[in-house]
């Protein structure tokens, strides 16, 4: 049963794909320049503010009343707060060309910097909030994002030989550069493969997660975040794939050993300890708890066939509901490089075979004993291992972009511009985060390198 409702949910989906659609999700940070908390009110004015320029009306409402979405009903983009309101997110409509994304971005984001700038306010690119120590990091204050925060704090409940680390309210100050591309069914497996297998090489190209005064052996510290927090108990449902899937059946049996966490009842949320979903719908009934009057509450219930509208999980690469491969690993990027990671990731779609080739004979990292994720755990440090031969990896990566302009230009839609900043870092072996150290190597403050990261030219 349980394979037919993941079936249904994950592979049919793909079965309608006939053109190739782009969605583009960008989170980013709101830094209040004066290091002290953002001011909620500032940026329920901001969105208020926003919606009159561009015509988008109220979706989403705190349990205060206060707005936190606004939506385009003509392109479908969404401009939100995502899980606090020091966290911005633009959620674009699907399109077929990446050069509506980024005028509409550059719009929206001179209209909202153009409006905080005179309360010392800035959105900036960057995976972590560099000024997080000075927000309050709580959650918006409705029932998804508090029973994600609760969720996600309630790792002190398990036993210590589990890692966890200390800061379950690290989605308040996370930020991701993500974009969905369609995918035929017949390609699923194929495209999950390649990309799970040059995550390594994105690490060295995306990187932009520094985590401000601790973890600074890390360039991407969101990657440790999410796997030592209550998303990773089991570990199947995030970060990478630690096998070579044969075919759908392969992935359908992956996804059978994923875990839910979180459903519905009467309009409340309710989270419990990770059950894979196997065992969720052989259970007569499950324990979990629910926020009402100001308190947490027991509660015992039945597993529903609709539950399974609430199995996710957070792949690097995931297949999702809506017939399309999400890639989730990339760090926000400096504004004015803000394309690049859907960029690249549209282009080796387009080119899969080739980087498949490329891939499998390479010698200079892959094919030396360490499986993908190993060296992935490798990559995101500042420090590359001691066996990497430096000039063969950078010209393992630029092959790889021309991989991924080939894929581009054949397209002939001018989008090859986007992936033009990843030749420096490729040459450099050096993502945003290492330009972040070393500006600071130099002098520059936080505030200055804030600011550099928000220009959008």
């Amino acid at each position: 049963m349980v394979k037919d409702l993941l079936y249904k949910k994950y592979i049919e989906p793909t079965t309608k794909n006939s053109n190739l659609f782009i969605g583009v999700e960008i989170e980013m940070p709101v830094i209040n320049l004066d290091k002290k908390p953002v001011d909620k009110n500032i940026m329920i004015k901001l969105i208020k503010a926003f919606a009159d320029e561009f015509g988008f009306v109220p979706t989403g409402f705190d349990d205060n009343g206060d707005i936190y979405a606004v939506t385009n009903t003509e392109n479908d983009d969404i401009f939100t707060f995502d899980c606090s309101y020091n966290n911005l997110e633009i959620s674009f409509g699907k399109v077929q060309d990446l050069n509506i994304i980024w005028q509409r971005f550059r719009d929206y984001i001179t209209f909202s910097n153009t409006f905080l700038e005179p309360y010392n306010i800035l959105l900036s690119g960057f995976g972590e909030n560099p000024y997080r120590k000075y927000n309050n990091n709580i959650p918006i204050p409705n029932g998804r994002y508090r029973m994600l925060f609760h969720y996600l704090s309630s790792y002190k409940n398990y036993s210590p030989e589990r890692f966890f680390h200390t800061y379950p309210e690290f989605g308040t100050y996370s930020s991701a550069s993500q974009v969905q591309l369609d995918v035929k069914k017949e390609n699923i497996a194929k495209t999950i493969n390649l990309f799970n297998k040059i995550e390594p090489l994105k690490a060295l190209l995306f990187s932009n997660s520094v985590l401000n005064g601790d973890n600074e052996e890390y360039i991407c510290i969101r990657d440790l975040l999410w796997e030592h927090s209550m998303q990773g108990y089991n570990k199947h449902n995030l970060g990478m794939y630690n096998v070579e899937l044969k075919d759908n059946e392969d992935l359908l049996n992956y996804l059978s050993t994923t875990s839910i966490y979180c459903t519905e009842r009467d309009g409340k949320y309710i989270n419990f300890t990770p059950i894979i979903i196997t065992d969720y719908f052989n259970k007569a009934t499950v324990e979990g708890e629910y926020f009402e009057n100001g308190s947490y509450h027991k509660i015992r219930f039945n597993p529903q066939i609709s539950d399974i509208d609430y199995l996710r999980t957070f792949k690097f690469t995931d297949l999702t509901f809506r017939g399309t491969l999400e890639h989730r690993s990339c760090c926000c990027q400096p504004f004015k490089d803000t394309m690049c990671v859907s960029a690249f990731h549209l282009g080796i779609t387009e080119n899969l075979e080739k980087a498949e080739k490329l891939i499998e004979n390479d010698e200079s990292v892959f094919n030396r004993g360490y499986t993908p994720t190993e060296l992935r755990k490798l990559f995101v440090k500042r420090e590359l291992p001691s066996f990497v031969a430096k000039e063969q990896l950078k010209l393992l990566l630029e092959n790889l972009l021309e991989i991924a302009r080939e894929g581009l230009k054949n397209r002939e839609k001018g989008e090859e511009q986007f992936i033009d900043c990843l030749y420096d870092r490729a040459k450099k072996l050096a993502p945003p985060a290492n330009e972040y150290f070393a500006l600071r190597s130099k002098g520059y403050t936080d505030k200055e390198i804030i600011k550099k990261f928000s220009i959008l030219d």
